[in-house]
């Protein structure tokens, strides 16, 4: 949520049909680490729900995730503090993502706190502002979030909604950046409310700061002012009525893989977003709660299912998801260690000063306190002292940023020493990566022995026949018609099949984006259907870069071989699969990209096939279609491969005619993803009916 939400949803919760003033509180609950959920009984309304996350969102909300069976530590003591209070006051502070929501009972005041940037967190303070317990204690560099401890406000940014063209002057003439991302920090806006009011002013975003002029500042004070009146309007409100008319609570949508989906959530309608379609909502409340709360329960069924789909795993394949996500994990940290020491060695001389002023400190009788302190005092002369983002006076160490990494130093080491230490963990976690791939390697022999057992046992008897073709190492399919399409996998086999393969009566596809395989219809003299031309088209858009950028159509044309040259023009150079296209070109627009993966399985010929999907359940089973996804080449083969050894319960048989190597043969540069993760069509029985031959 952004500033501006938190106002518009303070707005409604302290005045209106949706407010929570004088409401009594129930029980409170903890769903998730970071989410709690109070019940509310709201005068002449009924029962209600205010769900807090921290770092996050609060509303109210009618999806409700499951509670705990056994309540934690944190819910059970606000209950202690404020079960059964009423709720005095709520507001936001100094246009800031933190709520303070006032709650009176027996007498006794005790303030709620949520912080709704970076992590966040939940708080409850007394009357003297004075911590009683934090959902997550925490020590930062200039803030101490813990029992007992003064509840202190994070450094102030300034308010828009006060804003004045001196403010905005004095905030560019101390920025380096441009006007967008100064208005966006310095202002509380975030980027995307940052660029509404450039929009609205007029004013180049990527204008820099430093030559802004009063013009500038007074059109761009104008505009947030403008932009923010509903909010502005709504503190005056009385709440009386249907809510707060100036405010247009909104869904903002757009297509996601080929689906209208939401993509932010908005108090009012923005200028940014005039060319998407909207939904509107009768309270922000409520927009909210269609966006987070009901996503967050989705994600609750999600695992349900899940788990679910667990239990009809056999022993081997639990085992087996097991290791896998303990390889990932070990992984990551490997990664992450190796970086943490190679940002100690950037950063060397950085380090070697703090270490000299903290141990001269300490050696100068100066306690942990007393330097955290000095530190705060000088981060804004000091640029070392900026760096140091935690103490801990325990162990003698400190938490630095460094290069946007957060690195933990042991002040009482030298800096390599410090570095010595990652690497230690990198060495202890690829022992353990060691170990968890000779896991997973006994697990997936056990698994196929189970499998080639079962096969056995159902009498399945497929056999591998695979033939030899001058086409198996470049791009191919056969079309829905019959006729063999090929295509380069890079310059040097775009080159080869021009030289060698490319006959007169042949006819040429490519992409108007560069990184496209040469494709080519062998005709065999036949006169081409159009629905091969349409499949041929689809092959070249799909093997080519635009699949690798993530795009879902593109364009490309038609010309016959004898258009397609390697003489450049006089002064030009051409480079290696590279050619010059002369005369009148065919042109196809907007063809979906999309591939298809499949098997053949036909006396005399077993083999994997992938091309366009119309193409591949012509000549083949088991279809897998493929779009651009999130999933690297070598990852969505194996996938593939553990679908199928799955669906055939024949893992040799697999392996010999689609192997994740073979399976890789087929899919496209880049990242994708699988459509379902079930097959189409149903198994053959291997019968002498004949192959369909391409034309060649």
């Amino acid at each position: 949520m952004s500033s501006a939400d938190v106002a518009a949803v303070v707005a409604e919760l302290s005045a209106g049909p949706k407010s929570i003033i004088d409401a009594k509180i129930g029980k409170i609950y903890q769903p998730t680490n970071e989410e709690i959920r109070i019940n509310l009984y709201v005068f002449h309304k009924g029962r209600d729900n205010l769900v807090v996350e921290a770092g996050k969102r609060i509303h109210l909300s009618k999806y409700i995730r499951p509670s705990p069976k056994l309540p934690q530590a944190f819910p059970m003591l606000l209950r202690k503090y404020i079960m059964g209070g009423r709720i005095v006051s709520i507001e936001q502070h100094d246009f800031d993502r933190i709520v303070k929501i006032g709650i009176e009972r027996g007498g006794i005041r005790s303030t709620l706190i949520v912080e709704l940037f970076a992590r966040g967190n939940v708080l409850i303070v007394d009357s003297e502002n004075r911590i009683i317990l934090p959902m997550n204690p925490v020590t930062l560099k200039d803030r101490r979030l813990r029992s007992g401890e003064i509840y202190e406000l994070p450094e102030a940014q300034l308010n828009p909604l006060e804003a004045r063209v001196s403010d905005l002057m004095e905030a560019f003439s101390r920025s380096t950046a441009d006007i967008v991302r100064t208005i966006a920090t310095k202002f509380n806006l975030g980027g995307v409310l940052a660029e509404e009011v450039c929009a609205r002013a007029g004013i180049d975003k990527s204008k820099p700061s430093k030559e802004a002029t009063e013009e500038d500042a007074s059109r761009l004070c104008n505009a947030m002012h403008e932009l923010f009146s509903p909010l502005l309007r709504a503190k005056t409100e009385s709440g009386v009525g249907a809510g707060i008319p100036e405010l247009r609570p909104q869904h903002v949508k757009k297509e996601i893989n080929g689906k209208l989906e939401t993509f932010d959530v908005l108090p009012f309608d923005l200028i940014h977003y005039s060319g998407y379609e909207k939904e509107y909502f009768d309270s922000f409340n409520t927009a909210l709660d269609e966006f987070f709360g009901k996503k967050a329960l989705e994600q609750v069924e999600e695992v349900k299912e899940a788990q679910k789909k667990e239990k009809t795993l056999g022993v081997y394949e639990i085992r087996l998801l097991q290791q896998e996500e303990s390889l990932k994990k070990f992984e990551k940290e490997i990664e992450k260690n190796n970086i943490l020491a190679e940002t100690i060695y950037a950063n060397y001389q950085l380090i070697e000063e703090l270490f000299s002023v903290l141990n001269g400190a300490r050696a100068k009788g100066y306690s942990w306190d007393e330097i955290r302190s000095i530190l705060k005092q000088a981060k804004k002369t000091v640029p070392a002292a900026q760096k140091i983002t935690n103490i801990d006076p325990r162990i003698g160490t400190i938490t630095v940023d460094l290069d946007g990494k957060s690195v933990n130093l042991d002040i009482r080491k030298t800096v390599p020493q410090n570095a010595q230490e990652y690497y230690e963990k990198v060495k202890k976690f690829n022992k353990k990566k060691e170990g968890v791939l000779k896991a997973i390697e006994d697990t997936k022999k056990a698994m196929e022995k189970k499998a080639v057992a079962k096969a056995a046992k159902a009498g399945r008897k497929l056999q591998a026949s695979r033939k030899k073709h001058w086409y198996d190492r470049f791009r191919w399919f056969v079309s829905s018609d019959g006729f063999l399409v090929v295509g380069g996998r890079d310059a040097d086999t775009n080159e080869e099949i021009f030289k060698k393969y490319l006959e007169k009566r042949d006819l040429v596809f490519h992409t108007q984006a560069p990184g496209a395989p040469l494709t080519i219809i062998k005709t065999g003299g036949k006169e081409v259907p159009e629905s091969t031309l349409r499949e041929a088209a689809q092959f070249a858009v799909s093997y080519s870069s635009l699949w690798k950028a993530g795009h879902f159509s593109g364009d490309c044309y038609l010309v016959k071989a004898e258009q397609v040259t390697k003489t450049p023009e006089s002064g030009e150079y051409l480079r290696k699969g590279a050619f010059v296209i002369r005369g009148e070109r065919n042109y196809f627009k907007d063809v979906p990209l999309g591939v298809a993966i499949g098997l053949e399985l036909k006396e005399g010929e077993t083999r994997v096939i992938g091309g366009p999907a119309s193409a591949v359940r012509k000549h083949g089973d088991y279809i897998l279609e493929i779009i651009p996804g999130s999933f690297n080449q070598n990852d969505i083969s194996k996938k593939i491969y553990r679908i199928y050894v799955n669906e055939l319960n024949d893992p040799r048989f697999v392996k010999q005619i689609a192997s994740p190597d073979q399976i890789a043969m087929m899919i496209p540069p880049g990242e994708s993803d699988l459509k379902s993760q079930k097959p189409e069509g149903r198994e053959r029985e291997l019968s002498p009916e004949k192959n369909t031959k391409p034309s060649k």
